[in-house]
């Protein structure tokens, strides 16, 4: 079996990634990491994490990994506010990712995984949907062999950082789900793990050939319908 390789690890979805790749050893025979902070997972067996602080250092660690991990997922992102600025916040969100998944791609990886946002668009007068978009096109354009973008709305779940308007949401977003999670929620909020869940569910479509999309963009129901429902349907 492939190796996996997470970035954005330490984040909402990022870490319900590793911690589901780590339980479900079936998937991926081991699961690498690159985060500047250690993981609450990081005494598993099959998890193998680098930690740094210098990103500058993250390319060429993944040019080092032998073999190549087959599947790259990245949940890398941060805020305008906890960058200092939107130009901080591009330097990441684009430019790391762009810089790691052109490692990856160098190394041998072939399939991609994207988590962004279904506000992304390239042509986008707001900043924030024209990076995602950017960053959507940026991927695709260094043609691995399979690329998948996971396009949620708001996610939900608990956050180690602030922020204030998004979590009056996340409650909003709690109360209709409790209410009713199909017709209330679903459609424009999704759970960190049933997105996580989603993109793990797709590689191994990928990885086994039930999928050969060249490229495979997942909308808010089919990550719902990925994430939860066949998810728990194969418990």
């Amino acid at each position: 079996m492939e190796q996996a390789l997470v970035v954005g690890c330490t984040g909402m979805v990022g870490a319900q990634i590793v911690s589901n790749l780590v339980a479900n050893p079936k998937v991926f025979s081991s699961v690498l990491t690159i985060s500047r902070r250690s993981l609450p997972d990081s005494a598993a067996a099959n998890l193998q994490a680098y930690v740094s602080a210098d990103t500058q250092s993250w390319a060429s660690h993944i040019s080092s990994i032998s073999p190549p991990p087959g599947t790259f997922f990245s949940a890398l992102g941060t805020t305008r506010a906890a960058a200092g600025g939107f130009a901080n916040q591009y330097k990441l969100d684009h430019d790391l990712n762009i810089e790691l998944a052109k490692a990856a791609k160098a190394a041998g990886t072939k399939t991609y995984v994207l988590i962004s946002a279904n506000s992304a668009n390239k042509d986008s007068y707001i900043p924030y949907s024209k990076m995602k978009g950017e960053i959507e096109e940026d991927i695709k354009n260094l043609d691995f062999d399979h690329t998948v973008i996971l396009q949620p709305g708001l996610i939900t779940g608990t956050r180690e950082e602030s922020r204030p308007t998004e979590a009056v949401f996340r409650h909003v977003a709690a109360a209709l789900g409790s209410l009713s999670q199909k017709y209330l929620k679903d459609s424009w909020a999704q759970d960190a793990d049933v997105i996580a869940r989603a993109a793990i569910a797709a590689a191994d479509k990928v990885q086994t050939g039930q999928r050969t999309d060249k490229v495979w963009v997942l909308g808010g129901s089919e990550i719902v319908k990925l994430g939860r429902d066949e998810w728990k349907a194969h418990e």
